[in-house]
């Protein structure tokens, strides 16, 4: 006899018809509704039916072989896909590569606030994420093969500005995951590794005419949930189906880890140094980006060695990493546990993630890349045959603050020997990731040049800096030829300018010694003039400073520098993520006061940070000094002329 709102799988599934769009919740193998997708595929595969679904899902659901949305890739079971992620999907990614079904590929952020859009009945979303790159309507509009033809995306100008306008669509059918559900389809997430989108996609079907399933592990008795641990209420679900466990697994890789929910911390093993090759040289040079208390994030694969040698160096507790379905803080995972972690600060739902990603809030991304090309553009989406997916690429690369993308001068084969603080090319690899014309652009070096965004390539034995016109070679590691092992392996002209020795310590088998330089305000380095512009820029990015010796040193560093010029200079000051203690700060501020009155003709600070706008303006207006603190760095130039 059915309980309230609990129906078996095969009648749940039974009720979705022909043609119907239905939206899919999970994250690789975190929050995937496995049961519910199973069914949808038995009942494909014994009875013909339903058929020309049209499939929405923001995140890769899958492990790459079977599991996931590969129970859905069926021909003639789906008519359409709109995918933020294919890669884990192979059998869904081979429909659309050979135009057996109309595919888009969007972005995972774009996806997940249209789920919010389409809740509240509003026509679409308006984002610059996606300028520049296939996504946008003049390269490709995310279309993904020539069986696909209706725009979903359109340019639109607001403000005098170019954005993009990604177009909403009913969702017939959501198929959504929790922990445990009452008989009145409220439903709690307490074992789930992850919140995700299910509340926001389960009131866009609901408020779209549709229908809401949810798989669970359990059913409790009726008004026995608290009403703070409710996710999703009732009023959104019109079934519940309790799963069979082998279906319900944490993440593909973990039956269940308490530590995954939350519900324990756990005691974290020391990490075994990694060995010192080209993957480690890589990581170690991009780990000299992060700034002490930068929010990171770290992207699948080669990335994921960054928080390896911030573990190695003890400076984990100096940043806050971050993974894009919601997690914040603690230790990603790896493998088929990606997306989880341990040890959280805070999960919050996938959307939210995207408000705070998209809105700039990452001080650093740290991300692969499988192709480039002169103008800096970078794909990792398609290439090699394979249609991987953007996934949260484009938001997370678009909208950082910093950029570093990292991988191997090339693929296939290379082999290098590192010792004595060098590094030799033993043998290249047969795949160039630098090329003439990459196969899609996933990153616009375009856009990212014209707003004046700091982005880094970083190889084995080279640096690369996006400039005007494109990359900029600035480094080259020791050992390296730069004629032969750079710029003849390149298959377009290189512009050059000032290039430096990339660290040795890199390239040597002991320590960096990241935490003392990260806790140190290393003030020499901060410090340059332009004597062509007589401007002196001083980069005081995630500088925190502690103690009166610390303002001594800074003095000291600036007299230095300007006291022999005998004349006044313009200024920049970076204040991205910088910190005064509040005891220190009014000496700060005097320090200020002085350097200004003695040494410039004016002076522009900008930081992203709202608090410190407003804290450090206050401070230089009770002093009289130039109190404005703009946001970005173009606004900070310009206002100096």
């Amino acid at each position: 006899m059915p309980l309230g709102k609990v129906l078996s799988v095969a009648d749940a599934i039974a009720l979705i018809r022909d043609g119907d769009t239905v939206a899919t919740t999970g994250y690789g193998g975190n929050g995937t509704p496995d049961q519910l997708f199973l069914e949808l595929e038995r009942r494909f595969l014994e009875m013909g039916a339903p058929r020309g679904l049209t499939l929405v899902h923001a995140g890769g659901q899958g492990d790459g072989k079977e599991r996931g949305l590969n129970h859905l890739g069926h021909e003639g079971l789906l008519k359409r896909v709109i995918g933020g992620y294919y890669g884990l999907a192979p059998r869904i990614e081979r429909l659309a590569l050979e135009g057996k079904v109309e595919a888009y590929n969007l972005p995972e952020g774009v996806i997940v606030h249209l789920y919010r859009e389409i809740a509240a009945r509003k026509p679409g979303v308006l984002s610059r994420v996606g300028l520049g790159t296939f996504v946008d309507p003049r390269v490709r509009g995310g279309k993904v093969n020539g069986a696909t033809s209706e725009d979903l995306v359109e340019m639109a100008t607001l403000g005098g500005r170019e954005t993009l306008f990604y177009k909403a669509f009913p969702i017939h059918v959501a198929l959504i995951r929790g922990t445990t559900a009452d008989p009145d389809g409220n439903v709690t997430l307490e074992r789930e590794s992850l919140t995700l989108e299910n509340l926001v996609l389960a009131m866009a079907a609901r408020n779209s005419g549709g229908f809401v399933a949810c798989q669970v592990e359990r059913i409790a008795q009726t008004g026995s949930l608290t009403s703070r641990q409710v996710t999703i209420p009732g009023i959104l679900v019109d079934c519940v189906v309790v799963a069979d466990p082998e279906h319900h697994m944490q993440t593909y890789g973990t039956r269940y880890n308490p530590a995954f929910s939350g519900e324990l911390r756990v005691p974290l093993d020391s990490v075994a140094p990694l060995p010192l090759d080209e993957r480690k040289i890589i990581a170690r040079r991009a780990a000299l980006e992060i700034h002490a208390g930068s929010v990171v994030n770290l992207g699948i694969g080669m990335p994921g060695n960054v928080g390896l040698v911030a573990s190695e160096e003890r400076i984990s507790d100096l940043m806050t990493l971050t993974v894009d379905p919601g997690v914040i803080g603690g230790i990603p995972m790896s493998g088929l546990d990606f997306g989880a972690a341990v040890n959280a600060q805070a999960v919050i739902d996938h959307a939210s993630m995207f408000d705070f990603i998209d809105g700039g809030g990452l001080d650093l991304a740290v991300l692969g890349m499988a192709q480039c090309d002169a103008r800096g553009n970078v794909n990792v989406s398609r290439f090699s045959g394979r249609l991987v997916g953007c996934g949260g690429f484009i938001d997370i690369s678009q909208q950082s603050k910093k950029v570093v993308f990292v991988g191997s001068f090339a693929a296939g084969g290379l082999e290098v020997a590192v010792a004595d603080g060098q590094i030799t090319i033993v043998r290249e690899g047969r795949h160039p990731k630098f090329v003439t014309a990459i196969d899609e652009i996933t990153f616009s070096g375009r856009v990212a040049a014209e707003e004046e965004r700091e982005i880094l390539y970083v190889t084995e034995r080279c640096v690369f800096r996006l400039g005007e016109q494109g990359l900029e070679l600035i480094e080259v590691a020791p050992g390296i030829d730069v004629e032969r092992d750079v710029l003849a392996r390149l298959p377009f002209p290189l512009r050059t300018t000032r290039i430096t020795s990339m660290e040795p310590g890199i390239f040597r088998s002991e320590a960096l010694g990241l935490r003392a330089r990260l806790l140190d305000i290393r003030i020499e380095d901060r410090i340059s003039y332009n004597g062509e512009t007589n401007t002196v820029f001083l980069n005081y990015a995630g500088m925190h400073v502690r103690t009166a010796q610390d303002l001594l040193r800074i003095k000291e560093a600036v007299d230095r520098t300007l006291e022999p010029l005998g004349r006044r200079v313009h200024s920049i000051v970076n204040y991205d993520s910088f910190v005064a203690d509040p005891e220190i700060l009014d000496q700060y501020a005097d320090l200020v006061k002085y350097v200004e009155e003695r040494y410039y003709l004016d002076v522009s600070r900008y930081s992203t940070s709202g608090f410190l706008r407003l804290k450090l303006g206050a401070e230089l207006r009770k002093r009289r000094l130039s109190s404005h603190v703009f946001e970005t760095a173009r606004e900070a130039r310009r206002h100096l002329g």
